[in-house]
């Protein structure tokens, strides 16, 4: 194990206001032993730590090495298909957030020591942020040095221009906190255009007094903003670099790497940004020359290839897919192999979400009906059984603080199975018709495939016909997010953006927040479900608990928007020569800022 990367000269401030909380934990980090286990509950609930609100000396570059670490060649990067998103403000999804750390910066980022513990240092800025007038003011100063790839100096109107650009409509895909604790739930009136037309938000809202200098004034406190602004969707976009909705092709690089080439459905290669000082930087570092994607590669043969660990596969890693499920059993068995892998229990909570405006699940028996009929063991099973997930009964991790193991309404634990009378019963007092049609998206990736399979057969039996749609998974998100979209039921995988409940209620069932490109995917509104997320936003840690726990009852014995089907485990394989591989807390992925080749 590497060495732990908070000095302890270090001072730092423990965040213990509402919502402060993020992942930190760790995993086996690569140990094999004979027995074969995998994460469990228990492992879970480590994994929730408070996070430390780093201060300048946190902040300060360079990060500490890894232990080990070596400089040269090139890491070779397995993916089934391309990256979502490269323009920071459209990156809300899993593979864009972990390419994000090697090529974007923000004001601030998490640093994660050997035990998975996370501190928010400041990235560009020189610390996490200073708040004043109780939380409603945070104040961050820019560090000396920071230049993008072509050489020119970051100063606050670029920060400003990237928080104005996400009111435009040429950014639909990112996330919307900060906006919406600047202006409202309506945000983009505030400033349609974005900063495009010369228009600015008022310094009373974004104030920047000098080039070094970035003030934000809520209307509230605002204690996550650290955490916020630490999201790859509010990394720093030049204003001279942006070229709108092209950016998302060719975006300027302000991280230790930079974009060399790329075709589209095919490769993407990184090779080393010169301008990015290291001194600057408290959390990458610069080990390999370079990185090169081939996004053509499938879970299976990814598996296969990285199993074999011969020629280049031995400089070879899997970036955001898992170990292929039909192989499991295979690098599990072997202690060698096992060894090359990494585990962790991810925050996410996989879902059947219902298309609430869609006419064939408008009743609620029918919704339950559904949530009663799904066979969750056979869909873990599916993502590669105890290493890939576990049976949910609510939609709130086990990462989370405060989760309750034993709440399932649903009986879902009990029955993991399904429970097909139940279900029939529903339907039956529903009045629906053998044969009524139900449309159900799903991804085109090894684990879709084979989950749309089940989910086919399983309403099948209760009569319905489904009519099963494939999406390519890079556009998956984008395709279900549009309000008007033709689907009945899709599968969706939501995780915490920190280890708040605010962060997954807010976000996926606010209904003032359903709008094309948001994730309200279900397009739930229910005036209860909103009075309670506003409430728990002002109140103290103790109370704001009791709320999330009383909106999240609600929403799903009362409103059932997604039915809870399994919550995510991760298990990722690498090759021999990669170097630093461990599990991060913070991506629940290989920590890509710490890896190298063990022999350049």
């Amino acid at each position: 194990m590497k060495p732990i990367r908070n000095r302890t000269t270090r001072a730092v401030a423990v965040a213990l206001v509402a919502g402060s909380l993020a992942l930190a934990g760790c995993s086996d980090n690569g140990k094999s032993n004979a027995k074969d286990t995998s994460k469990n509950k228990e492992d879970a609930a480590e994994q929730s730590k408070p996070v430390a609100y780093g201060d300048a000396a946190a902040s300060k570059g360079p990060a500490e090495d890894v232990k080990g670490a070596k400089s040269g060649g090139v890491i070779n990067v397995y993916q089934q298909s391309d990256i979502t998103h490269l323009d920071p403000g459209q990156i809300y999804v899993s593979d864009a957030g972990q390419l994000a750390n090697l090529i974007h910066r923000g004001l601030t980022n998490y640093q994660e020591d050997d035990k998975g513990n996370l501190t928010v240092v400041g990235d560009i800025a020189t610390d996490s942020g200073q708040s004043s007038d109780g939380g409603k003011t945070w104040t961050y100063k820019l560090k000396d040095g920071i230049k993008d790839e072509d050489g020119n100096a970051i100063t606050s109107a670029d920060v400003r221009h990237t928080i104005e650009r996400q009111y435009s409509k040429v950014i639909f895909d990112g996330p919307t906190y900060v906006q919406s604790w600047l202006s409202g739930s309506d945000y983009r009136k505030a400033l349609p255009d974005g900063p495009y037309k010369g228009k600015h938000l008022p310094d009373s809202v974004l104030e920047t007094p000098d080039d070094k200098t970035v003030i934000f004034h809520f209307d509230q406190p605002r204690p996550d903003l650290p955490q916020a602004l630490a999201m790859a969707g509010y990394a720093i976009v030049p204003e001279k670099q942006d070229t709108k909705e092209k950016y998302d092709k060719a975006p300027a690089s302000l991280g230790p790497y930079k974009i060399s080439e790329l075709k589209a459905g095919k490769s993407l290669k990184l090779v080393k940004n010169d301008q990015w000082d290291p001194n600057t930087d408290a959390v990458r570092h610069q080990y390999v020359d370079g990185f090169n994607f081939t996004n053509t590669i499938d879970q299976a043969s990814q598996t296969k290839r990285l199993i074999a660990d011969q020629g280049e596969a031995k400089n070879a890693m899997q970036f955001t897919d898992s170990v292929d499920p039909a192989q499991m059993s295979t690098v599990i068995s072997n202690p060698a192999t096992k060894k090359r892998t990494i585990q962790g229990y991810q925050p996410y909570v996989w879902q059947l979400t219902f298309n609430l405006d869609a006419a064939a699940v408008k009743d609620k028996k029918v919704r339950d009906a559904i949530t009663y009929a799904i066979p969750s063991q056979a869909m873990v099973q599916a993502d590669g059984g105890r290493y890939g997930g576990e049976v949910a009964g609510g939609l709130m991790a086990p990462t989370l603080p405060g989760y309750d193991a034993s709440y399932d309404p649903f009986g879902k634990t009990k029955k993991p199975n399904g429970d097909l009378d139940k279900a029939k019963e529903l339907l039956k007092e529903a009045g629906v018709k053998e044969g009524t049609k139900l449309t159900y998206a799903y991804s085109n990736t090894p684990r879709g495939q084979a989950q749309q399979v089940i989910i086919k057969d399983a309403l099948g039996k209760l009569g319905f016909d489904v009519q099963a749609k494939e999406i390519d998974r890079a556009s998956f998100y984008e395709q279900i997010g549009k309000l008007d979209n033709p689907y009945d039921i899709y599968m969706t995988g939501w995780g915490q953006d920190w280890s708040s409940p605010s962060t997954v209620i807010t976000p996926v069932y606010d209904g003032t927040l359903v709008a094309d490109g948001g994730s309200n995917y279900s397009h739930i509104k229910d005036d209860k479900v909103d009075a309670l997320i506003k409430k728990a936003l002002t109140e103290e840690p103790e109370a704001a608990a009791k709320t999330w726990e009383e909106a999240h009852h609600r929403i799903v014995e009362e409103i059932n928007p997604a039915a809870p089907v399994y919550y995510s485990k991760q298990i990722q394989l690498f090759g021999s020569n990669i170097g630093g591989a461990r599990y991060s807390t913070e991506s629940s992925y290989i920590d890509i800022n710490d890896v190298f080749l063990k022999q350049p």
